[in-house]
């Protein structure tokens, strides 16, 4: 009958010919007839596509759901007809997944009940949210992290669908973590959260903190809200030594002034101390550099403990004798044996400061009706170190008068000082005869001749200066605020010498004259260590001429002077032969 009727195809409309197959009941021909109209179509016919496409997708489930009934038994024969139009409905599906409209084949499955079929075209699709849902309501985690995992799905469906994965299979989902690149942890949060606060056994891996471990450790994750949950996590755990690995693990040594740690400790104080942690409490006490709190909160744990913190104070010393004698109260107001040995033990804790405190530190802290006695041993040891201290103060201070005496002595000597020099012996400046140009140049403000002499200065390295010279040298070379002070002192020099030669002539008393003297001794002290600290020279003045220009902008003049112009009217002009 369908080869009659295909036959007459040309002659029968399309709307004949399916309802003469529908009258008849074959269900089968007119799928066959809708599929072969389908390979006819052109592709501009969308809207006929579409709708003959859907029309087949309700065959082929209605096909499905009467070979069900008719065979319970189909579903596990793997050769079934059953099977066999399964396998041709999916590939249907495939072929067609572009011209079938998303919303009316999904109702049309799932109003069938082919939920398997539904999330085979979901897929198809792309729509990733309704197959990992599915996944998940089926309780298959693996097939559902297998989803999440393709490139094409979006790394949001990570994030929403967490919660669920890692309550249904928690090593699954954080092995897919794991595998998984560019996830944000600070989004997986809420999933860890809700997974940490249930109950776990005691053996049992805390899958969140294994994960947690890898982002810190391996993936070098800074993220705070990361780093204090897996804190909060190792806080409630009943063994604190993951707790205390973690505080004192510096995360930030790699980058260049970066923080050493990324939780915040302020939070992590108040955790542990909630927790009583107090081991770590001590940690972040003196991680903050709250040494006494560190301190008392240690000694109620542990007196070692709480001498390691003392020991960590090393820049100051008030504080850290502090700590040790809140430790050493602490030792004398806790032992409940007998007196002396109370003394004893509170004795052997003053050697393990290394002097820091002595037996009078602890005096205080104990009761006032102790015998003294019980202390000898300690006192007479305290006084020895004592007189050991005295005597080395006292080789100290003679040291060091013998080093003030030797000072002296060198300083008389440097005045006592001399030197020879030759009687050719030339002014580094002006070249001229350190001993005969007295006349010819003129002394030096502020100072009086010396027999037929200038005044001049030898320094140790063999050079020789007039004083006028040297300074007229210095001046021109320095700095103006250093040359300015010496031209005063010289200034200075020469009004007290106008008062000396008035004294002279007797025109001050004997008593006036003493301290006018005295100025002048001070001043020309000052102006010699003004321009004569150092040879100009050998010293660094001759290395900041380095920076002066040759011709000095005082000597433009001198320069200009030495011009040669030419003369116009000497000028003759020389005819040459032809």
């Amino acid at each position: 009958m369908f080869l009659s009727c295909f036959q007459i195809n040309y002659i029968l409309s399309f709307e004949e010919i399916t309802l003469k197959f529908i009258s008849a009941g074959e269900q089968d021909a007119l799928r066959t007839f809708l599929l072969r109209k389908l390979d006819n179509l052109e592709k501009n016919d969308k809207c006929q596509i579409t709708m003959i496409s859907t029309w087949a997708t309700e065959l082929y489930l209605d096909k499905i759901n009467r070979l069900l009934l008719e065979d319970d038994s189909a579903l596990e024969n793997s050769n079934s007809e059953y099977q066999s139009i399964i396998k041709e409905f999916r590939a249907f599906l495939s072929d067609s997944k572009d011209v079938l409209d998303e919303t009316t084949t999904m109702k049309l499955l799932e109003s069938y009940g082919r939920v398997e079929e539904l999330v085979y075209f979901a897929s198809l699709k792309g729509q990733y949210e309704i197959v990992v849902h599915h996944y998940i309501q089926q309780g298959e985690a693996k097939k559902a992290l297998e989803v999440l995992q393709k490139p094409s799905v979006p790394v949001d469906l990570q994030y929403k669908f967490a919660p669920d994965l890692i309550a249904l299979d928690a090593y699954e989902t954080v092995e897919s973590w794991m595998a998984t690149k560019n996830l944000n942890p600070r989004k997986l949060i809420p999933a860890m959260m809700r997974y940490s606060s249930e109950p776990h056994a005691k053996n049992e891996t805390h899958e969140v903190i294994k994960y947690l471990e890898y982002c810190v450790h391996r993936l070098h994750n800074e993220d705070p809200g990361v780093h204090n949950l897996l804190l909060s996590l190792y806080a409630k755990q009943e063994d604190d030594s993951s707790l205390l690995r973690f505080l004192q693990c510096k995360f930030g040594k790699g980058p260049e002034n970066g923080p050493e740690f990324f939780y915040d400790p302020k939070y992590a104080l108040r955790l542990c101390l909630k927790e009583k942690r107090m081991r770590a409490c001590v940690h972040i006490y003196s991680m903050m550099s709250m040494h006494e709190e560190a301190v008392a909160l240690a000694l109620q744990v542990d007196s070692e403990l709480a001498m390691a913190e003392a020991d960590k104070v090393e820049d100051d010393e008030d504080l850290r004798k502090k700590l040790w004698l809140m430790i050493a109260k602490h030792v004398v107001e806790q032992e409940k044996g007998t007196k002396r040995e109370n003394i004893r033990k509170a004795i052997a804790f003053l050697k393990e400061t290394d002097g820091l405190l002595k037996i009078e530190d602890i005096l205080p802290f104990f009761p006032d009706f102790a015998l003294i006695d019980d202390f000898k041993e300690a006192i007479c040891s305290s006084l020895e170190d004592y007189n050991k201290q005295i005597e080395q103060l006292k080789e100290e201070m003679n040291d060091a008068t013998c080093g003030a005496d030797n000072i002296r002595s060198d300083i008389s000597a440097l005045a006592q000082r001399y030197t020879v020099i030759e009687r050719d012996e030339e002014c580094g400046v002006c070249r001229r005869k350190i001993l005969t140009a007295g006349r010819e140049f003129g002394m030096g403000r502020g100072y009086s001749s010396v027999g037929q002499m200038a005044p001049f200065y030898v320094f140790p390295c063999g050079h020789a200066f007039h004083a006028q010279c040297l300074i007229a040298h210095v001046t021109r070379c320095t700095v103006e605020a250093h040359a300015e002070y010496i031209l005063d002192l010289q200034k200075q020099l020469t009004l007290m010498g106008s008062e000396v030669r008035r004294e002279s002539n007797g025109t001050l008393s004997s008593e006036e004259s003493i301290p006018s003297m005295t100025t002048v001794e001070k001043l020309r002290s000052q102006l010699d260590d003004a321009v004569a600290s150092e040879c100009p020279f050998c010293g660094d003045l001759m290395i900041r001429e380095i920076s002066l220009p040759f011709i000095h902008p005082d000597e433009e003049q001198h320069v200009l002077s030495w011009e040669i112009k030419q003369n116009a009217g000497s000028q003759r002009n020389i005819s040459l032969p032809a």
